[in-house]
């Protein structure tokens, strides 16, 4: 099994009410895992937001708190519901109403990594499945849940921003209408799951350093903002995706010539997103 449920780096002195969170970067992918599996050990790795919390590792220098998933996103999906368990991979389980990402395969167990390309030969057994949610799904969202629950009790708010990388294609649509290429997407579902303003100074935060930036399309929010994101009670919670292309060769998972380029950047972006959580008079101290 993979060693981790997730690890959580602290800062020396909490100074921010947000918190940094990369669900699907690990890469633990137990050896019986791989042989179980008819993909091989890169095609695998293609649903899995790799370096992004390499990215993200700056965060406690800056007073907030990082969780980054341990088992990685193949093996489990912590962007999902515990109950959106897929019949189609799973034994004995039951489709009740329609859901899309269960459908398409990509539940909590996922069935499927990119271009639909299906992980296993047969199905899971319902106790294997219940087993992967109690020992990796629950110990991360209590983790998480427990530092949002600081942050608010801290500073009367807490801020999710939840990190993932998007594939360079998912972007293609975005070209087909003429606009410019976003290399970067947030998402607050559409305003349900974040303040505006925390969402305007996420997305300045990414524009200042030359990206550019979209809202909510193609990628809203799935579990993870939904279940955090409540604005109304100063819980807010904002789905960041980021061009995989700008750092990384898709095809091997591999950095390429612009990695430390880009990982430089997001250290200065993520100044700026600490900053957002810092209670105006210290903001103003630091000045």
């Amino acid at each position: 099994m993979p060693k981790l449920a997730y690890q959580l780096e602290f800062p020396r002195k909490r100074t921010t009410s947000v918190v940094f969170a990369s669900p699907h970067s690990a890469r633990d992918y137990p050896q019986w895992f791989l042989d179980r599996s008819r993909l091989d050990e890169v095609t695998i790795r293609s649903s899995e937001d790799a370096y992004v919390d390499i990215f993200l590792d700056s965060a406690p220098r800056l007073g907030a708190p990082l969780i980054c998933a341990g088992a990685p996103r193949a093996f489990i999906d912590l962007n999902r519901g515990p109950d959106e368990l897929d019949p189609a991979l799973i034994e004995g389980v039951r489709m009740v109403g329609h859901n899309p990402r269960v459908a398409s395969g990509l539940g909590v167990i996922p069935r499927v990594v990119a271009n639909g390309q299906p992980i296993y030969t047969g199905k899971l057994t319902r106790d294997e499945a219940i087993e992967r949610i109690e020992t990796y799904w629950h110990p991360y969202h209590n983790a998480l849940a427990q530092q949002l629950d600081q942050a608010w009790e801290m500073f009367g708010e807490a801020i999710l921003l939840d990190c993932h990388s998007m594939p360079h294609e998912a972007m293609d649509a975005a070209m087909h209408r003429g606009g410019k290429r976003p290399h970067v997407v947030l998402g607050d579902r559409f305003g349900a799951s974040a303040a505006p303003e925390i969402v305007e100074r996420v997305e300045a935060a990414f524009q200042r350093a030359g990206l550019v930036v979209a809202r909510n399309a193609p990628f809203a929010g799935a579990f993870v903002t939904q279940n955090y994101g409540r604005p109304s009670r100063g819980r807010h919670a904002v789905q960041i995706e980021i061009d995989r292309a700008l750092y990384m060769d898709e095809r091997r998972i591999a950095p390429n010539q612009n990695f430390e380029a880009f990982r430089a950047m997001m250290r200065d972006i993520l100044a700026e997103l600490a900053d957002i959580g810092r209670p105006v008079q210290q903001t103003l101290a630091a000045e």
